[in-house]
């Protein structure tokens, strides 16, 4: 397929690598655009529209990716101006089109145990106060959104507050955290690669678990003992409640996004956490 050559994504790569043409590839969301250059090798571009993800991004792959010990793309090039990363493509299938209770979905769950687990020691930090009352503040802000929207009873809005309040005298361990790690961005086949890093920050690295814990383990929890057992560690008990109280902060964060998305399915998990919070 010809490119346009009046795309950012193709500018950029065909500034560093030549004449490039577009690999039709549906499993792609439309910002990013799968490319190949004159000798076959493979690219994918990705244009962001803000400024702060496209800033996370780079930081993230200039960073930290390389904790990952080669368990992700790699950055060939980039272009602040236009907001556009070109990285190493990566073959294989997509964690979420495994197929359920199959042995390739237990690998790919203790796959990425220990690939996290690399990212985790390696920048791992011990707990500050700041970190609580920052994800505390976080989930005031989402409580107050979904206030607004009429989506909380008061019931719930003081469950959440008072969750709110336990985050921010809690101590949590930080580390640097992909923050959405789950299925769809995992590549499996001969290697497993982790895509996707525009929310990598440092954070709780507990909290690296959750879309895990609330999307995918709950309903089966075999993934869970695959999972760290590729980590090498179980969280404690401590951390475990830990964990459970960020439950809180996806619940609050599904009902809002479901919300202003018209997403009822994305809503509706928002509701199911919700209900399991305590």
């Amino acid at each position: 397929m010809s490119a346009d050559l009046d795309d950012p994504r193709v500018q950029l790569a065909h500034r560093v690598v030549g004449k490039v043409t577009v690999v039709a590839d549906l499993a792609l969301p439309p910002r990013l655009l799968r490319l190949a250059d004159s000798v076959g090798n493979t690219y994918v571009a990705k244009q962001h529209e803000r400024s702060v993800r496209y800033a996370q991004e780079v930081r993230a792959y200039t960073t930290w990716v390389r904790h990952l010990r080669g368990h992700a793309p790699a950055l060939v090039a980039r272009q602040d101006a236009t907001r556009t990363l070109l990285l190493t493509a990566v073959d294989g299938q997509g964690g979420q089109s495994l197929p359920p209770g199959s042995p390739e979905e237990e690998q790919a769950h203790h796959d990425a145990g220990r690939a996290l687990q690399a990212l985790h020691r390696a920048t791992a930090a011990r707990s500050a106060s700041a970190l609580s009352i920052e994800l505390a503040t976080r989930l005031r802000g989402w409580i107050a959104k979904a206030e607004r929207a009429g989506l909380l009873s008061g019931a719930e809005h003081r469950l959440l507050g008072r969750i709110a309040a336990e985050l921010a005298g809690t101590p949590m361990d930080s580390a640097v955290c992909h923050l959405d790690y789950q299925p769809h961005n995992w590549i499996t086949g001969d290697a497993f690669r982790v895509v996707d890093m525009e929310h990598m920050r440092r954070d709780a690295r507990v909290r690296d678990f959750a879309r895990l814990e609330f999307r995918r383990w709950q309903a089966a929890p075999r993934l869970r003992d695959a999972f760290f057992e590729g980590y090498g560690s179980r969280p404690s008990a401590t951390e475990q409640r830990l964990l459970e109280r960020f439950g809180a902060i996806e619940a609050a964060t599904a009902l809002v996004r479901g919300h202003e998305q018209g997403d009822p399915t994305l809503a509706a998990h928002g509701r199911t956490v919700l209900s399991r919070l305590s």
